[in-house]
């Protein structure tokens, strides 16, 4: 068949869809040789089976859980859960635990997003020291001298990390190329050791000074940054807490009145942190990424960028302007998360922009995942695993035959139906599912690895029902062409004529089950989710099939003699469908025979 005008520009529309294809094909094609994918899509829950963990509230002393906080604790999981991209898990309460039900194995990752507090809040440093005890001096060097509250003392051989000494003030560097940024000190803090102005040099152990005199009066200090916070009480914990042992936090009574004995999250280093200035519930935005250079390029530094709502900016403010004339360490501010610091850098301006910016050991997958939990908000309460076991598929590969096998019959009942209505018009009937059914498994098993989309019982009823959707497109738009044909046209100027009044509705009926696939998606529940995402997934293949498959490949067609010069088995002979034999008006005092691929004009 030689190429004209009218059979290139469908070529060029095929040529696109292939293009599309062999892209999808190419990339689970590279899923599966670097060993990250897989050639079929991921099971759900009801369909392979998973695991079950069951959350233990951790309750300290007499505190009670409620009902109303296991509910938002249940939603904030679920939160969490879909935001890791994991499909289909379940999320109920049991008395006072959570059961958390996840297809296939969670990573570790995973199960801490889920149950961790995430309790984020920015305290003051107080007092810092070494995490774990330190080796006693060498005869080479001694702690001596007294801090006089300038950084002007030294401290020498105390010990072996690398702390820095209080020789100097620490250099600070700005977080972010943005104007009031967070700030990181680029030298580790001073250890307790030699705590300007607030310590006694001592051997391994740091002593405020003041501070127990003040404690013993009973008197409750209005400035967060005051030393006189720090009692003998907290000075004796702090002296005995150890980082390096596992577990040392796990009972940790965090009242965001009182001040914080904690660790860093290395647990390099332990603090005396003061109370909350502002609390996690004033972060309004958190979104994980590339701290940019000066130039405006992203550098390799992983932070994670706040911003806060009016009074968390407020008060952030209030604090920055308050301690950046303090030494150190109380002139840092520590970002404490479930507990621990996870960075406490210092101020050498004041932020008024009502943001900060994070830094730490984080990488992009964990920074993400963090901005994640602080942006859906923190738990009411933080939980222990009681239990985790694997447990079996609530339907099982049976139920999955099934569904399969109602899917090929409805496909070869569709195929029967085409076949017999449309002649050989239906083969493009036939090709148009069998490439709509191509593409959406590769989506699929993409997804699979890629999002971690799992295929449930739901779903696949989706993927059935998309079927009859389908056919249904195809249906309207070969009717609208033997409508044309009826009324006379030839078949090249039906095709055109019928596409145009075809494509609309198509559109529009896509266009409604694709809404009602979204409504019903984030309305219902995790169950019916699966059915309204493989529902609207090929609605929206459908469009794309039809414009550039059906379409194109009827356009094709019109240009051969077999379908073209009417055969009676093509599906579009004229005589078959009862086209009218009387001449048809086409404007301006012509008519056109019908059937005839030229107009014959007479005067009238």
């Amino acid at each position: 068949m030689a190429l004209n005008p009218y059979t290139r520009k469908p070529l060029k529309v095929l040529a696109w869809l292939a293009a599309i294809t062999v892209v999808l094909g190419a990339l689970l094609f590279s899923a599966n040789t670097w060993g990250t994918g897989s050639w079929t899509p991921k099971l759900g829950l009801d369909l392979e089976g998973g695991t079950e963990m069951v959350l233990q509230p951790k309750l300290v002393g007499a505190q009670k859980v409620s009902s109303q906080q296991l509910d938002q604790a249940r939603g904030i999981i679920v939160q969490r859960i879909d935001s890791n991209g994991v499909s289909g898990a379940e999320v109920t309460t049991r008395g006072n635990d959570i059961v958390v039900s996840m297809p296939g194995e969670p990573s570790r990752q995973d199960e801490d997003a889920i149950r961790r507090s995430s309790q984020m809040q920015f305290r003051g440093v107080l007092v810092s020291g070494p995490g774990s005890p330190q080796p006693a001096p060498t005869s080479t060097g001694t702690a001596t001298g007294t801090a006089t509250g300038s950084p002007t003392g030294t401290a020498t051989g105390t010990a072996t990390a690398p702390v820095p000494t209080a020789s100097g003030a620490a250099t600070t560097t700005a977080k972010s190329a943005l104007p009031g940024s967070f700030l990181q000190a680029t030298t580790p803090p001073p250890t307790p050791s030699a705590t300007t102005g607030a310590a006694t040099a001592t051997t391994g152990a740091a002593t405020p000074t003041g501070t127990a005199t003040t404690g013993a009066t009973g008197a409750t200090p209005t400035n967060p940054n005051d030393l006189a916070w720090v009692t003998p009480e907290l000075q004796q914990q702090f002296q005995a807490l150890d980082c390096s042992k596992p577990g040392v936090l796990d009972n940790i009574v965090n009242d965001p009145k009182k001040p914080l004995v904690t660790c860093s999250d290395d647990g390099v280093e332990k603090f005396i942190l003061g109370p909350v200035i502002v609390d996690g519930n004033q972060i309004d935005k958190a979104a994980a990424g590339y701290r940019p250079l000066s130039n405006g390029q992203p550098s390799s530094t992983v932070e994670i960028q706040l911003s806060f709502k009016s009074a968390g900016a407020k008060a952030y403010g209030e604090a920055s302007k308050r301690m950046v004339g303090l030494e150190s360490p109380r002139n840092r501010m520590a970002a404490v998360l479930d507990n621990r610091s996870i960075v406490a850098p210092s101020f050498n301006e004041a932020i008024l922009n009502g943001s900060a910016s994070i830094t730490g050991n984080f990488t992009i997958e964990s920074a993400r995942a963090l901005a994640n939990q602080l942006k859906f908000g923190a738990l009411p309460i933080s939980f222990t695993l009681q239990t985790r076991e694997q447990i079996s598929p609530t339907l099982g590969s049976e139920q999955l035959t099934m569904g399969l096998l109602a899917g090929l019959v409805g496909l070869l009942l569709v195929a029967v139906y085409s076949l017999f209505q449309y002649r050989a018009l239906g083969f493009v009937t036939v090709a148009s599912i069998a490439i709509a059914g191509l593409l959406t498994y590769l989506l699929i098993t993409i997804l699979g690895w890629s999002h971690n989309y799992r295929l449930d019982m739901a779903g696949v009823t989706g993927l059935v029902v998309a079927i009859g959707v389908t056919a249904d497109s195809f249906i309207v738009y070969f009717e609208r062409v033997r409508d044309e044909v009826r009324e006379g046209r030839p078949l090249r100027a039906a095709v055109e004529t019928g596409w145009r009044r075809a494509r609309r509705t198509i559109l529009v009926a896509d266009g409604v089950n694709f809404l009602a696939a979204v409504v019903l998606y984030f309305l219902a529940s995790s169950g019916v989710r699966g059915f309204a995402f493989t529902l609207g997934l090929t609605t929206l293949l459908d469009i794309l099939v039809v414009f550039l498959f059906t379409h194109p490949v009827v356009g094709i067609l019109a240009e051969t003699k077999f379908f073209g010069g009417g055969h009676k088995w093509s599906g579009l002979s004229p005589e078959r469908l009862g086209a009218k034999v009387t001449p048809r008006y086409v404007g301006r005092g012509r008519f056109a025979a019908p059937a005839a691929t030229a107009t014959q004009g007479s005067a009238r």
